[in-house]
C-alpha cells in the first residue's frame, strides 16, 4: 500500500499533473520524475507534450521498449506470454456469459417496488451472487498469473534481470513516479514483469485513466452503451492494491449513464464500500495513508443511485 498518491481523469486536454507534482516534489527538487507511457505501447515516446506541461526534468522509463527487447532476445517467454493472453480473453468470455444471467436479475429486483421484507433479502442475496462471481473471476486470473510464473519464471531470465536493473538505477534516482494510461492490460501486465513498484518503494505515485485503474485492488470495465457486448461492468482481474477501497471510472462522461438512477445504483451496491470514482477531465483525488480527499468537482457513484462528489 502506497503512503501518498494520487489519482487524475484523462490529460490530454485539460492537463492536471504540474500541479498534482508541485503538492509531493518541492519546486527546487530538481530530480527527474520517473514517466511510465507503456500503456501508449508504439505511442510511448511520444511524451513531449507531457514534458512541456510538467516543466521539470523527466525520465520516460521505456517499459513498452524494454518488453520488446525481452521478446526479440527470448522468443520462448513472448510465446509463453501470448499463450496466457490467450487464457485470460478465454476465462474473461466465460466470466462475461455468467455475469449476465446474474446481472439480469439483479437489475429487475432494484427496480421492483413491493413489500420490501421480502425485495431486501432477495436484492441482498442475488448481490451476493454476483460478488462471489466477481471474487472466484479475480481468483482464477490469479491462478493463471501464478501457473505462468511458476512454469516460465520471468524474473529470473536473464533478458529480464538486465532491464530490471537498469530499471532500479532510474528510479533510485527519481523524485516520484508518473503513470499514464492507455491500454490497462499491456500497463499492466509489464509492469508486472518488471515488479515495478518492488523496485519504486512506497513513495508517490501519480497515475491518470487505465494507470489510475492498475493501482486499485480490482480492475473494472465498464460502459453503459458499448458497440458490441454486455453493457454490465465486469471486473478483469486484480490491479497491484496499491491504492484501497477505490473503483477508477476513468472517460466516465462518455461510458456511463449517470442520469440513469438504477445504472448508478447497480454499480455503486456492486462494489461498495469503495468509492466507485467518476475520473473525468480534471478530476483529481488524493490518498494520503488513511483516507481519500477529492478535488472541487470530482464525483462519486452513490448506492441510493445519485452522482455527489467526493467526500460529501
Amino acid at each position: 500500500m502506497l503512503s501518498t498518491a494520487i489519482l487524475l481523469g484523462p490529460q490530454r486536454h485539460v492537463p492536471i499533473v504540474r500541479e498534482a507534482v508541485a503538492a509531493v516534489v518541492p519546486r527546487d527538487d530538481r530530480r527527474p520524475l520517473a514517466v511510465v507511457t507503456a500503456g501508449w505501447e508504439e505511442r510511448e515516446s511520444e511524451d513531449q507534450e507531457l514534458r512541456e506541461h510538467v516543466q521539470r526534468p523527466v525520465k520516460n522509463l521505456e517499459v513498452w521498449a524494454r518488453v520488446e527487447r525481452i521478446f526479440d532476445k527470448d522468443p520462448e517467454l513472448l510465446r509463453a506470454m501470448r499463450s496466457r493472453h490467450d487464457r485470460l480473453r478465454t476465462v474473461q468470455e466465460l466470466y462475461r456469459l455468467r455475469l449476465q444471467g446474474l446481472m439480469d436479475p439483479v437489475k429487475e429486483l432494484l427496480r421492483r417496488t413491493g413489500d420490501d421484507d421480502l425485495l431486501a433479502p432477495a436484492r441482498h442475496d442475488a448481490m451476493a451472487m454476483v460478488h462471489e462471481l466477481d471474487e472466484q473471476h479475480v481468483r482464477r486470473v490469479a491462478a493463471i498469473h501464478a501457473e505462468f510464473e511458476a512454469r516460465w519464471h520471468p524474473a529470473a531470465r536473464a533478458s529480464v534481470q538486465r532491464e530490471k536493473r537498469e530499471l532500479h538505477r532510474h528510479l533510485e534516482s527519481a523524485s516520484c513516479l508518473l503513470l499514464a494510461g492507455g491500454h490497462v492490460s499491456v500497463l499492466l501486465h509489464r509492469l508486472r514483469l518488471f515488479d515495478l513498484f518492488g523496485l519504486y518503494g512506497d513513495r508517490p505515485v501519480i497515475a491518470w485513466s487505465a494507470a489510475a485503474m492498475a493501482l486499485s485492488e480490482r480492475i473494472v470495465l465498464f460502459h453503459d452503451d458499448p458497440p458490441q457486448g454486455s453493457s454490465y461492468a465486469e471486473v478483469m482481474e486484480a490491479g497491484f492494491g496499491l491504492v484501497p477501497d477505490v473503483v477508477a471510472l476513468p472517460h466516465a462522461k462518455n461510458r456511463l449513464i449517470t442520469d440513469d438512477p438504477l445504472r448508478v445504483q447497480l454499480l455503486a451496491q456492486r462494489f461498495a464500500p469503495a468509492i466507485c470514482a467518476l475520473l473525468d477531465r480534471g478530476s483529481r483525488l488524493d490518498w494520503t495513508s488513511s483516507r481519500w480527499r477529492g478535488s472541487p468537482g470530482t464525483r462519486r457513484l452513490t448506492e441510493s443511485g445519485a452522482v455527489a462528489e467526493v467526500g460529501e
